[in-house]
């Protein structure tokens, strides 16, 4: 069921969002949908979707309204998000009367939410982008809509000195692997407990891949890309990590009563106590989650011993 809201408030909120844009010069930037054209630099926008929301905030940008707040405080954390922001709802049902009377001047949508853009737009102005595919590379499409984002709010250099300042943490965190294990680093793992039985073994196409090989590491368990960049599996499939180690992203709210489980306990990364928990970072992010990872998941490494 669509969302209901009378057409005279749309009317007036749609107005005057296009008010307050007015004057500071029309944007043209493209999205997923086409050549799109903003009457001016946003300065209420409203982020329907984690990943687009951590790159606003990376922005320097407060957003007025995000979806599923209290799920992005537990799955996503960084960069915190500012207690004063609205929930609008949940991301696959966002509330429109709430986003209304939020007086939006742009609202941000991503992959699985095209079918509300339509909606949206009797709101406020609308960009869509479609961040995670099978046939296309998802960390260099982050790394584009970031870039996109940038020239939206005029702060393109920003956007690009942070990339830069990205890529630096990465040499210093992987030095760090270094010193610890030596020259030869381990193959790594990455999975999230998906439940008592099964885990999202994260591959090619996916932010925890690539962050690790920023890090100069290989994976234990190569997978073919996918959408997401993950397959699900069995946690019996994990015995196959020959000498690398196993990180699990935090949090595993569905992992149950797995980690007592002598299916767990028997994997030999167990036994030899190659696994570590990697604290909550969103595996499905905009392209400076890669930094959160790539910094987790080091924190989790070095707690490794390097003769285990």
């Amino acid at each position: 069921m669509q969302p209901r809201i009378s057409r005279h408030l749309l009317s007036v909120l749609l107005l005057m969002s296009l008010a307050v844009m007015a004057g500071a010069g029309e944007i043209t930037v493209r999205d997923d949908r086409g050549e799109q054209t903003l009457p001016g630099t946003p300065q209420r926008v409203v982020a329907l979707n984690w990943s687009l929301t951590g790159d606003l905030l990376e922005l320097g940008i407060t957003p007025v309204g995000v979806a599923d707040i209290e799920g992005y405080n537990q799955w996503v954390v960084n960069p915190p998000l500012p207690e004063r922001v609205a929930d609008v709802g949940t991301r696959a049902e966002p509330n429109i009367e709430r986003i209304a009377a939020l007086e939006p001047d742009l609202i941000l949508l991503s992959t699985d939410q095209k079918g509300l853009a339509g909606t949206m737009e009797r709101v406020a102005p609308v960009l869509w982008f479609d961040a995670f595919r099978r046939d296309h590379d998802n960390v260099e499409k982050a790394r584009e809509i970031f870039l996109t984002l940038g020239r939206v709010f005029d702060r393109e250099s920003m956007a690009r000195e942070k990339l830069a300042r990205q890529q630096q943490r990465f040499e210093k965190l992987s030095g760090k692997l270094r010193e610890h294990f030596g020259q030869d680093l381990p193959e790594v793992a990455v999975v999230l407990i998906g439940g008592p039985t099964t885990v999202r073994l994260y591959g090619e196409n996916s932010l925890p891949q690539h962050a690790l090989k920023r890090l100069g590491l290989e994976p234990a368990m190569p997978q073919p890309p996918s959408q997401w960049g993950q397959n699900k599996k069995p946690v019996s499939d994990l015995s196959a990590i020959d000498e690398g180690i196993l990180l699990y992203l935090k949090p595993t709210r569905l992992a149950g009563d797995l980690f007592t489980t002598p299916l767990w306990q028997a994997l030999p990364v167990v036994e030899q106590d190659r696994v570590a928990a990697v604290e909550a970072t969103w595996p499905y992010g905009g392209v400076l989650s890669l930094r959160y990872l790539a910094e987790h998941m080091t924190e989790a490494l070095l707690t490794i011993d390097p003769d285990a």
